[in-house]
């Protein structure tokens, strides 16, 4: 598909969490793979990388560059 980013995404501090910035990807980049792990706060995506900063800002959270 198109190379993985991956922002590190520090507010992000619980399972909902998680599953707010999933799907705020989810309907950014349709058909994308997302990855997420919680415990090192790593957000990995493919797709269009500023897309993806905008959902994952717009959900209420702050993407930096890992």
């Amino acid at each position: 598909m198109s190379e993985k980013t991956t922002f590190t995404v520090n507010d992000m501090t619980c399972n909902h969490c998680v599953g707010t910035v999933r799907g705020a990807l989810e309907r950014a980049l349709p058909g994308s793979t997302v990855e997420i792990d919680l415990a090192s706060h790593e957000v990995r995506f493919t797709g269009d990388r500023a897309k993806g900063a905008d959902a994952i800002r717009e959900a209420g959270y702050t993407p930096e560059t890992a």
